[in-house]
């Protein structure tokens, strides 16, 4: 493939040798297939990150790892991306990990990698679990700095969390969910993407301990580990349908929710309020449908702008600030869209 990048500059986004890299571009075999497609993936990033690759200026090299569906990834990449131009004099490049599904052996994998070649700082999303927690303690112990994106790990040597205040948002989604539910009966359908993310957690306990203080009469049921993804949503939802049948409303705390309504429509079932997270590509579509009642969104290139503030505070090339306060909650209705909102 044709590219106007020196081979150092593919190397050093591909987090790979300069021979490697040689190579795949000229087809002389003896790399694995997911060796080739990570310089193909390289070349890509820094053809979207060109502005930056020509900056001249202190570089930070940041690698971004997620567990997270694809649709919530692909909006962490282009917000990140459009804020990189925003940081000059300083010049940031990114390289990503994205898993939509990944056991912590894997994550801690490419965390440990990340620690042997070096970084300038990792934005990191991942599950609550003593495992990644001893390895960003790992990349701290390596000069690395790491921030926490969305969800947070407190007993890591993180140097920082961006996002919202989870239990606020449960609180405020379960605000909504009674003023609109009103009077009518109904149970509430939970949905959490797995039970190992923290801020989901957070949301849940503040969903539920709302609910219970305003709503008691309302029961609560949930469902997790889907993943946030359509094709293990669907199951669960519809099993849920089938043990409840007075399920009326749902909090999709994890996403998946193309299939949570279309588990409703095969069942015959209105869902009555729907509320969710983050103005993905699917969330925007279903909002416009009025398909949802309302989404919680909080502004990407906001926090992606702090996180990059936090490494490079780290290093010493920002001064000093207060802690970093939580990203402002937005409700979201199809009447007040963001004129950014994906397409």
């Amino acid at each position: 493939m044709g590219h106007p990048f020196p081979l150092r500059e593919i190397a050093r986004q591909a987090g790979l040798s300069e021979a490697t890299v040689d190579r795949v571009l000229n087809g002389r075999g003896g790399v694995r297939a997911s060796t080739a497609q990570e310089v193909h993936r390289a070349i890509a990033d820094l053809d979207r990150q060109r502005t930056q690759v020509r900056l001249v200026g202190r570089t930070f090299m940041v690698d971004i790892v997620m567990q997270a569906p694809e649709r919530f990834s692909t909006a962490v990449r282009a917000a990140l991306e459009a804020e990189l131009p925003s940081l000059h004099p300083a010049v940031l490049r990114s390289r990503f990990h994205f898993r939509e599904t990944a056991q912590a052996a894997e994550l801690v994998r490419i965390l440990d990698r990340i620690a042997r070649r070096g970084s300038q700082g990792v934005i990191l999303k991942a599950p609550d679990v003593p495992e990644v927690t001893a390895a960003v303690g790992r990349l701290a112990a390596a000069g690395i700095p790491v921030v926490t994106l969305v969800t947070d790990l407190p007993a890591s040597a993180r140097v920082g969390y961006v996002g919202i205040d989870d239990r606020a948002a449960g609180a405020t989604a379960a605000y909504l969910m009674g003023q609109w539910l009103g009077d009518r009966p109904g149970h509430v359908l939970t949905s959490l993407s797995s039970g190992f993310f923290r801020n989901e957690e957070e949301r849940e306990m503040g969903f539920r301990a709302v609910m219970r203080a305003r709503h008691p009469e309302r029961a609560l049921v949930e469902i997790t580990e889907g993943q946030g993804l359509d094709a293990t949503q669907y199951d669960l939802v519809r099993a849920a349908l089938a043990r409840d049948p007075e399920i009326r409303a749902v909090y999709s705390i994890g996403g998946g929710n193309i299939a949570t309504l279309r588990a409703f429509a095969d069942v015959g079932r209105a869902c009555a309020v729907f509320v969710a997270h983050d103005l993905d590509h699917d969330n925007t579509r279903l909002l416009r449908e009025h398909r949802l009642s309302a989404v919680l969104h909080h502004d990407l290139r906001q926090d992606l702008r702090q996180a990059c503030r936090l490494v490079m505070r780290a290093h010493g090339t920002l001064p000093p600030a207060g802690p970093t306060l939580p990203s402002a909650i937005q409700v979201v209705t199809p009447y007040n869209m963001p004129t950014a909102a994906p397409a």
